[in-house]
């Protein structure tokens, strides 16, 4: 594979923050790991291309709702013609119209073209021709990306998705065997314009393919945002990167979720790789550092023993017939101790990132109750939510949170739901509800 001695590449380094001590009978040790990716080229047009290259296709919703108001599809438009333009040279890019049925807008034939001053030129000119009409079918505008981008030998397959409808002509059975086809073939970022869309499934298609989900509740701020992601993209140099998890005879891993940038459970999607050890997929890295939470149960062990309960390493598949590169690695230890002190400590990093899932957790059931008309439910847990946004300082929440509810006592978690909440506040809310803020390290 590659040479990562390259200057362009970017190095890995593993960190592991984790109380190691437990008491006598103690079986649970829990750490986050930290996973830094530095050193990599700028996400530039003109940058050092990712590492066997990038492919992108940009699937645009042209339903007919799309045309209600205006806005939305000049706003899709332009937010498209802008993620064309921020294309690094070089990229292999191709867009699509989705109604309940998809089709190729540039360049067509089941090509992919080639990022250079003309084909941005011919592929902004086909927008032109992007008309409204139809319903909603997200999978097969999945499916048409996933074959597109199947043909490219890119390393970074991407695909930016926009709707603003529900997934009405389809049935959910089928949208999810579609994402459980692509998953691990190209990732995702999706996006929903204005307030007729349903937040679980466009955040369900982020999170099955590693992408992010948000709302643009103003067409306006399409362009900018589609810019941004598009940025990132262009950023990323290392696809199919796993954090592998090695443990030792008698023991087992309870659960493994990033807890930064974002909340995502990633435990279920394990793949065995060798002998007590399991791959958990983290999609394309560029410059950036991500947090996960590991879980794991050990044997009960003597006072005064100490063992390596997992061993937790970055790894980059090799080329056929060749084993996987190890990026970087780190340990997770557990001894046992009757120093109460000790092994009731919680770890600080460990302590902040429970209480960034249980925030996203409690907005979310928050939510549910609100919307199932549970007043009492929705005050205790949206309350709660205010209370563990105020404690964190995750000001960005706090204030999605302060447009849902009146906030009474921060500290106390003490709030009366609003009788009146926007739309888009409430979606946005539920949108961002699994973003996280790091912990301040010390």
């Amino acid at each position: 594979m590659a040479n990562f001695a390259k200057p362009s590449a970017p190095r890995f380094s593993v960190d592991v923050y984790q109380n190691e001590f437990l008491p006598e009978g103690g079986r649970d040790v829990h750490a986050i790991v930290t996973v830094t990716s530095t050193g990599g080229a700028a996400a530039t047009r003109t940058a050092v291309p990712a590492r066997g290259g990038a492919a992108v296709v940009i699937m645009v919703d042209c339903s007919g709702s799309m045309e209600y108001p205006p806005d939305k599809m000049r706003g899709a438009r332009e937010a498209t013609a802008a993620a064309i333009d921020t294309l690094r040279d070089g990229t292999s890019f191709a867009v699509i119209a989705g109604t309940h049925v998809a089709k190729e807008v540039y360049p067509g034939q089941g090509r992919l073209a080639t990022a250079d001053p003309a084909t941005r030129a011919q592929a902004k000119e086909a927008l032109r021709g992007l008309g409204t009409g139809g319903g909603t079918a997200i999978g097969t505008w999945l499916r048409l990306a996933d074959g597109l981008l199947r043909q490219s030998a890119a390393a970074i397959r991407h695909g930016i998705l926009l709707t603003d409808g529900r997934n009405e002509h389809e049935e959910p059975a089928v949208l999810r065997a579609t994402l459980d086809a692509c998953a691990g073939r190209f990732t995702c970022d999706a996006r929903g314009v204005g307030t007729d869309w349903e937040v679980k499934e466009v955040t369900g298609i982020a999170s099955a393919l590693l992408g992010t989900a948000d709302i643009v509740a103003d067409p306006a701020h399409l362009a900018e945002d589609f810019t941004r992601m598009m940025e990132k993209a262009m950023g990323k140099e290392v696809a199919d990167v796993a954090l592998r998890l090695w443990t030792p005879v008698g023991a087992e891993i309870q659960y493994v979720k990033q807890v930064a940038p974002a909340v995502q459970d990633l435990t279920a999607r394990r793949v065995e790789a060798g002998p007590r050890a399991g791959d958990y997929p983290t999609g394309s890295w560029g410059d950036e550092s991500r947090e996960y939470h590991v879980c794991v149960r050990v044997p009960g062990a003597a006072v005064g023993q100490e063992m390596l309960a997992a061993r937790a390493m970055l790894v980059l598949p090799g080329a056929p017939g060749e084993p996987p590169a190890t990026l970087a690695q780190g340990l997770v230890r557990a001894v046992w101790t009757t120093d109460l002190a000790a092994s009731t400590a919680i770890n600080p990093q460990v302590a902040h990132y429970t209480g960034q899932a249980e925030l996203a957790q409690a907005i979310q059931q928050g939510l549910e109750a609100r919307k199932l008309g549970d007043v009492d439910g929705a005050t205790a847990k949206l309350g709660r939510a205010v209370q563990l946004a105020s404690a964190s300082g995750n000001a960005d929440t706090a204030k999605l949170l302060a447009k849902v509810v009146d906030v009474v006592d921060a500290a106390a978690g003490t709030v009366r739901l609003k009788a009146k909440v926007a739309d888009a506040d409430e979606m946005t809310l539920e949108t961002r509800s699994t973003q996280t803020v790091r912990v301040k390290k010390t």
